[in-house]
């Protein structure tokens, strides 16, 4: 009777552990499913090179939209320094340019330059909260940090592309899905949600890459469509981009403020 009882104590604490084991494994193999398709991608859009480049400059149209009317387009220039610097240059004459160093943003126009408050205005903070999402923090940073998890969410249809979805979360909870195609295994679509801070509104906001081509080793959107809860605010139009141009440190330091002084 003692070694039945020892034996069924046994076969308890078997029954107890299995599913613990099993939901553990079914976890982990979840997590290695999403990294394959990561690695995949990462190394389609230029492998090493595309994770250690350091600076692009671009030149294209943009268009801007409101509940799907045309507010207008301009042409632009932009230069990007990895990390956080970003150079946008407007019209013709070049002479209107936006500037953002980190989160802050300095504007400059015939009037002269000036320190924009990025929370006053609703586009230019969900501006900066794309920047913090862009392809290349969530790939070359979110990655590598401690806390960061994976989860594979299953095959699904993302812009008339068979896709993989894949959510990346870091370690304070920010979450951005992405859609693989499951063929060429580039980004189709990258979705993430924002809480309004003073309404605590949710906005889901998506970015969709299309028509891509190699650049110096490195694959390339030229199309790039941003939508806010299915509507459509703004497209991007690339038609010259280079890479590892070292652009020089001028390009990303603010003028003298002088807006409106007379």
């Amino acid at each position: 009777m003692k070694f039945l009882a020892i034996f069924l104590v046994a076969i308890s604490l078997t029954a107890q552990q299995t599913p613990s084991t099993g939901a553990d494994n079914q976890a982990q193999a979840n997590q290695q499913k999403a990294q394959t398709i990561l690695d995949k991608m990462i190394e389609t859009l230029g492998g090493q090179a595309y994770l250690t480049l350091q600076d692009s400059q671009i030149e294209g149209r943009t268009g801007r939209f409101y509940h799907g009317r045309s507010e207008g387009g301009a042409q632009y220039w932009r230069f990007w320094q990895w990390p956080d610097k970003e150079r946008l240059e407007f019209t013709k004459q070049r002479d209107i340019v936006d500037l953002y160093v980190g989160d802050s943003l300095w504007e400059t126009t015939f009037r002269g330059t000036r320190q924009v408050d990025i929370q006053k205005d609703q586009d230019l903070r969900l501006f900066i909260e794309r920047r913090h999402r862009s392809l290349e923090i969530i790939l070359r940073r979110w990655l590598k940090e401690p806390g960061t998890a994976l989860f594979y969410e299953g095959p699904t249809l993302a812009e008339n592309h068979s896709t993989e979805r894949v959510t990346i979360m870091n370690a304070a909870n920010d979450a951005v899905t992405l859609y693989v195609d499951s063929n060429s295994h580039l980004p189709v679509k990258k979705i993430f949600i924002l809480r309004d801070p003073q309404t605590r509104d949710r906005d889901e906001i998506a970015e969709v890459y299309d028509n891509w081509k190699k650049v110096q080793g490195i694959n390339t959107p030229y199309n790039t469509l941003v939508m806010r809860n299915g509507e459509l605010q703004r497209q991007y139009f690339v038609s010259n981009i280079s890479y590892n141009n070292n652009l020089a440190d001028s390009l990303f330091t603010p003028r003298t403020t002088d807006f409106g002084k007379k």
